[in-house]
């Protein structure tokens, strides 16, 4: 099987490897960084599932026990105080599958990346044109 997992080339290739109750999950994650962050576009990056606006916005995969969701360092402490429930890293979380998906943090937290590689983008436009 592990061979087979690194032959995905799209989100949907990704989720389709996984047993129906983790797809319905992975399928739920994807839903709500969508309906966040309508223009950004879906890929594989650090084999994962990707959404990138202006760079990457978030990442997110299933583990064994939970579904990792990866909003970068900035994201994850953003949030920090709704997301002491939750294993956390500097730039990860861990929603346990035995528990429902937090979808509102979810889609809280993808809107605030949108807004920081939007801000950036702006930020790195006005440098440029200010070095003309």
């Amino acid at each position: 099987m592990e061979s087979k997992r690194a032959d995905y080339r799209t989100i949907d290739e990704y989720i389709a490897l996984f047993p129906a109750d983790v797809q319905a999950r992975l399928e739920a994650v994807r839903a709500t960084i969508r309906a966040a962050a309508p223009d950004a576009e879906e890929r594989i990056s650090y084999k994962m599932p990707t959404f990138a606006l202006m760079g990457n916005l978030v990442h997110f995969a299933a583990q064994k026990g939970y579904i990792g969701f990866y909003p970068t360092s900035s994201g994850v402490a953003a949030f920090e105080a709704e997301l002491a429930d939750y294993h956390s890293t500097p730039g990860a979380v861990h929603f346990p599958l035995d528990q429902p998906l937090p979808l509102d943090l979810i889609r809280r937290i993808t809107e605030f990346r949108v807004a920081e590689n939007l801000r950036r983008a702006e930020e790195k436009g006005k440098a440029k044109g200010s070095r003309q």
